[in-house]
């Protein structure tokens, strides 16, 4: 069996001992078209999407354009076609535009040619909207096949957002030809999405944290990754920390951030073009053994 070695630290630019992202997931109402087409039906909850494209990303590019901070939005295709106004707002403000599906649809079990579908898809409405061609890539739900990566490299990806095993970006390897992509790590703790996300009868438990607690925590992991010297990666969502009680908090916690002198604030699409020019070894990961091919 195949040992996994850990990431090694990325030195940061201008002495940084760490980098950070904001990122958005401008999901809209694609989780849950997704997940149950018959929640169309349900005008309340489709309201409850839209706000996100509508207000929350006006909103939130309002307090990136004010801090001068660079973000990184992942959208899926449908979000696009449905809202074409918000993601040009985001184009235009120079952001990084990166893939989230079509329908933020679910990969685990899918076949390679629905998959395929899936990214051609995603791929061609940002492209027609943007007139620019995604460098980066984030699997709805965080759940990506043994395949993924293989697929994002085919398709001219230079970095996924995926994965959770390393507080460091790396090189994951994506075949045996010394092929990788540039995959920048994330994590459930930094999302917001488990502590403000309650759509009665599709997700969460109706406990809904302030902002100082999200915040409290966010800010414990940030502080805890400088000591590590890794790779800090916010994800929010703008139907969630678009609304305004939120935003201002994030605002005031983004401000905080960018008075730090040792931590680098970009783009992901800028990290995974830095991490790449360090020129890593690829690391792979491997799918573990079933307990049948164990045993047989």
């Amino acid at each position: 069996m195949t040992e996994t070695t850990p990431a090694v630290p990325v030195a940061w630019p201008g002495g940084a001992r760490c980098a950070v992202a904001f990122t958005f997931d401008v999901d809209a109402e694609s989780p849950l078209l997704s997940t149950d087409p018959s929640l169309a039906d349900r005008m309340g909850v489709m309201s409850h999407q839209a706000y996100g494209p509508l207000v929350g990303v006006p909103r939130l590019l309002d307090v990136l354009d004010g801090l001068q901070v660079p973000g990184t939005f992942f959208v899926p295709g449908y979000t696009a076609h449905r809202h074409p106004g918000a993601v040009r707002a985001i184009a235009d403000g120079g952001h990084d535009i990166a893939h989230h599906g079509y329908l933020h649809e679910s990969l685990v079990g899918v076949d390679e040619r629905t998959e395929r579908g899936y990214l051609e898809r995603g791929l061609e409405a940002l492209e027609s909207l943007t007139g620019r061609r995604p460098a980066g890539y984030r699997a709805p739900m965080w759940e990506m096949n043994w395949r993924t990566p293989g697929l994002l490299h085919e398709y001219g990806f230079l970095y996924d957002s995926t994965l959770m095993d390393s507080d460091h970006p790396y090189e994951l390897a994506v075949g045996d030809d010394g092929a990788s992509l540039v995959e920048l790590p994330v994590s459930w703790a930094l999302d917001d999405w488990q502590q403000y996300c309650f759509v009665p009868g599709f997700s969460g438990t109706g406990l809904i944290e302030t902002p100082a607690k999200a915040i409290e925590l966010w800010e414990a992991e940030l502080d805890a990754m400088r000591a590590c010297g890794g790779l800090w990666i916010l994800t929010n969502h703008p139907f969630l920390s678009g609304r305004p009680g939120r935003a201002a908090a994030l605002r005031d916690f983004i401000a905080r951030v960018r008075e730090h002198d040792d931590v680098w604030i970009a783009g992901l699409d800028e990290i995974a073009r830095h991490v790449r020019a360090q020129g890593l070894d690829p690391r792979s990961l491997t799918r573990p053994q079933t307990a049948a091919a164990d045993h047989a």
